[in-house]
């Protein structure tokens, strides 16, 4: 089989607001939502700001007991898909919950669960270890555990590539509608991470921003002042649905979903292959996926991360595969509001870029003031765009030299 595959519900959990509306909002007001952390104590923290997800309330979508026995990236995960699914208005029941499954990309699981239950260990020892410990630790339990509460019990799976996890969900989930496995799919990103540790070892790394007298304007993708990324949390959950099932039930449609490119940098642990050899390659293998000329690309959510290396070698990918239609494309990175999400991002990115092409508006990458002379495309600096997208790119980097890219089409008959 080769279905047509669409997406008919969104959810979002971000640090610019919990839902799809208030979060699309700030995105094209071109507010930011980084701020000072929040969860622990920065004193001995080179850095500290980040994005966190606002007053969310785990009990406003599980029962709170069952949220207790989560981490919360996997609450997120599950507030998302509940969003999603809801949005769609596509019902779990007795006859389709075998045909709808769950794929959700995820870096790090849940390391605050880690931390917390280690130092339970050496407090206490071995009974200071919750039963529920491995469950709310490992990655998979954000599928497993939207599976339990909607009821969705076709193909079920996590996927593991740092930074273009969600990215590859969304793909995987995809090529499974695609064939006939599923009918529909939730799927998408989720991390929550903003922890001792994973701020530390980010530090170590020298990748985070370390601008934390103004954490509102820290994160300034293909900027010549960038000095590191912003580490954040949250989630972005989408239903995919065949064209078919779609249609049948008179679901709305956000936009279609009609190419993914994958490929691997096999270069080093962290840093992108020199002039983006790798992430040119993932995105011409979406192009080539979808039957598609640069030339047909309206828009690239690119990935952004506001790191001296990825925004120059991104750049110099968009150059390799757009020639010289790359000086025409727009392009803009949402991290610069959001901040980055690990794993949670390209499944959030992937939402913000249908809506791009729902309602014809380009979010703007904020905190564009001092150009990078190598870094010389249309990045939508600063103000949001009107723009009618019919087709449109979104790319998604991981560490490792993991990279994809997703085709979203405006959909039409």
């Amino acid at each position: 089989m080769d279905r047509r595959v669409v997406i008919t519900g969104i959810g979002l959990v971000t640090p610019l607001g919990i839902g799809n509306q208030e979060s699309w909002d700030a995105l094209c007001n071109g507010e930011s939502g980084i701020g000072e952390i929040t969860r622990f104590d920065t004193t001995d923290f080179e850095t500290k700001i980040a994005g966190e997800v606002k007053d969310f309330n785990p009990a406003d979508f599980m029962p709170a007991k069952q949220a207790r026995r989560m981490d919360q990236f996997i609450c997120y995960a599950v507030a998302a898909a509940r969003i999603a699914l809801e949005d769609s208005g596509y019902v779990v029941n007795g006859s389709t919950a075998t045909r709808i499954g769950v794929m959700t990309g995820c870096g790090l699981g849940g390391l605050g669960t880690m931390e917390k239950y280690h130092s339970a260990l050496l407090k206490k020892g071995p009974k200071g270890i919750s039963p529920f410990f491995i469950p709310m630790l490992i990655a998979n339990m954000a599928p497993g555990q939207i599976s339990i509460l909607l009821g969705a019990k076709g193909p079920n799976s996590a996927v593991v590539t740092a930074c273009a996890a969600g990215s590859h969900a969304i793909g995987d989930a995809y090529h499974i509608i695609k064939r006939g496995a599923a009918d529909a799919m939730i799927s998408g990103g989720v991390e929550s991470v903003i922890t001792p540790l994973a701020v530390g070892g980010f530090n170590a790394l020298k990748a985070l921003s370390t601008r934390n007298d103004d954490p509102k304007k820290a994160s300034r993708p293909f900027d010549q002042d960038r000095d590191g990324f912003i580490m954040a949390e949250g989630s972005g959950m989408l239903i995919l649905e065949s064209l078919e099932g779609a249609l049948k039930r008179d679901a709305k449609i956000y936009a279609e979903i009609i190419g993914y490119g994958m490929s691997g940098d096999g270069y080093h642990m962290t840093a992108p292959a020199p002039n983006g050899e790798g992430a040119a390659r993932c995105m011409q293998e979406g192009l080539n996926d979808a039957g598609l000329r640069p030339e047909d690309i309206d828009y690239i959510n690119a990935h952004g991360t506001s790191t001296p290396l990825n925004d120059a070698n991104e750049t110099q990918a968009i150059k390799t595969v757009f020639g010289e239609y790359s000086y025409k494309v727009p392009i803009s990175s949402t991290k610069s509001m959001t901040g980055h999400m690990l794993g949670g991002a390209g499944g959030v990115e992937t939402v913000f870029t249908a809506l791009t092409i729902t309602h014809g508006v380009i979010p703007p990458t904020i905190n564009l003031e001092n150009p990078d002379p190598e870094c010389d495309l249309d990045y939508v600096p600063n103000v949001a765009r009107k723009k009618d997208v019919k087709i449109a790119m979104s790319n998604s980097f991981g560490f490792g030299g993991t990279n994809a890219t997703l085709i979203l089409k405006k959909y039409s008959a």
